[in-house]
């Protein structure tokens, strides 16, 4: 179902939500491409019930479940041109690697099969600033921690496309310690999400259409939540602790119920947070009996 925001652009609402703009001339930018290929599929009926054609199909970020879906789009599409930042491309053009980054080697099959998808090749790099597609300006909005590269989608009906820089009240329940990879980045981009001069907000998940109160509500409700936890790991390190037991205490205090993949997840994402907290906290590492903790200096 394409559902309208404002003017000319519409969103797919679906696991992953993707961004429609229609051109005058019957043609669509999308923004983002679902996971797999039942997605992408739904989406290029959607698309074709409508009597819309795919020009181009601008990646958030590479994570497989906004990018797994675009082969089979631009194979419904024929000539229908990716895009994306420069950051994403080693990850669009191999995606075995975010689950070596995750996993930190190479990982058993049920890490790695879970976030494969086929390589893709951007022909179209994007950078921050104004851009002319098809004869439309867009703004680029560049909004790295969660994924490098991330960036966000503004189109002339004042609608932005914030990709996964912000997640919703019902993820951050379900998934209180979200996957991040840069902290320091993050951080910096609710800054710049708050600044962002638009009218209405699609998050990569969640059905809700956000005005600009609604967002920067949410942006204050993502950024608290991430202080909590680096507040949270500070005070667990009163005492020296491994990462496996800090996470382990984390899992057990937040009532967390991880699967294997969650589990690698969740390591990640406190990894980013501990070396943040080491750049700004004074945290200090030392390996002992065969260990390495982390502890106040």
């Amino acid at each position: 179902m394409l559902t309208r925001v404002n003017g000319n652009t519409f969103f797919i609402p679906a696991p992953t939500n993707i961004g429609v703009f229609q051109f005058k001339d019957r043609y669509a930018l999308l923004v983002d491409s679902g996971n797999d290929n039942q997605q992408a599929r739904r989406i290029c009926d959607t698309l074709q019930d409508l009597d819309l054609s795919a020009k181009y199909l601008f990646l958030t970020h590479s994570h497989h479940d906004h990018s797994g879906g675009h082969a089979f789009i631009r194979q419904q599409f024929p000539g229908c041109r990716l895009m994306a930042h420069k950051d994403t491309r080693a990850y669009l053009n191999q995606p075995f690697l975010l689950a070596q980054f995750i996993y930190g080697g190479q990982p058993p099959a049920g890490v790695s099969r879970s976030l494969n998808f086929k390589p893709a090749f951007p022909e179209e790099e994007v950078t921050e600033g104004i851009t002319r597609i098809h004869e439309e300006k867009f703004t680029i909005v560049e909004l790295p921690g969660h994924a490098p590269g991330q960036c966000g989608l503004i189109t002339r009906d004042r609608v932005c496309f914030l990709g996964d820089s912000l997640f919703s009240q019902d993820n951050l329940y379900k998934y209180s310690f979200p996957f991040l990879y840069d902290i320091g980045a993050q951080l910096k981009t609710y800054d710049v999400v708050e600044q962002i001069d638009a009218d209405y907000f699609i998050l990569g998940h969640g059905p809700d259409i956000l005005n600009q109160e609604q967002m920067l509500k949410l942006a204050e409700e993502n950024r608290s939540n991430l202080h909590k936890y680096l507040a949270m790991i500070m005070d667990l390190l009163d005492q020296p602790k491994s990462r496996e037991e800090l996470l382990e205490e984390i899992i057990i205090l937040d009532d967390l119920n991880p699967d294997i993949l969650e589990y690698y997840f969740l390591a990640s994402t406190l990894a980013a947070m501990l070396s943040y907290l080491q750049q700004r906290e004074n945290l200090t590492m030392q390996v002992e009996n065969g260990r390495l903790y982390f502890f106040k200096g």
